[in-house]
């Protein structure tokens, strides 16, 4: 990686949480037990943009210059778009990534207790599609 230059990166990723229509309703109107889903869920997306060398084993150390999550609710429950930026040897798809999923994981775990059946389940909650739909590599070298 050291032989590569130094250029703007930038990266987003999105993907969806689907959720039943009683747990949307409970989300729009901030009657969640533990809180504010949507608030704990770009929080935790943004911490985790920065922790991805620890969770990811071949990632490489990437000081972000400006990074965000944005959770919205959807018509089939919540949507996140993250963005990762750098200027750096490396991209920061990896970060954008796992900024999208943990801030989703961190909403299904705020609202699985409205999600579960009666056997423990969650028929009606899935995560994803979370793909990356922009990546960016400016040509011009930095200093």
């Amino acid at each position: 990686m050291g032989a590569k230059p130094r250029v703007h990166r930038l990266a987003v990723a999105v993907g969806e949480l689907s959720l039943r229509a009683s747990t949307r309703r409970a989300v729009r109107a901030r009657r969640v037990e533990k809180g504010d889903p949507i608030a704990a869920g770009e929080l935790a997306g943004l911490l985790a943009m920065k922790r991805t060398p620890e969770l990811i084993p071949h990632c490489h150390s990437v000081a972000l210059t400006r990074s965000s999550v944005e959770l919205r609710p959807s018509v089939r429950g919540i949507r996140v778009r993250a963005e990762a930026e750098t200027e750096d040897r490396t991209g920061v798809e990896m970060e954008a990534l796992v900024g999208a999923s943990v801030a989703l994981l961190t909403v299904w775990d705020m609202v699985k207790y409205l999600e579960k059946d009666a056997r423990g389940l969650y028929p009606a909650t899935s995560l994803g599609p979370v793909r990356v739909t922009v990546k960016r590599k400016s040509r011009s070298e930095l200093a």
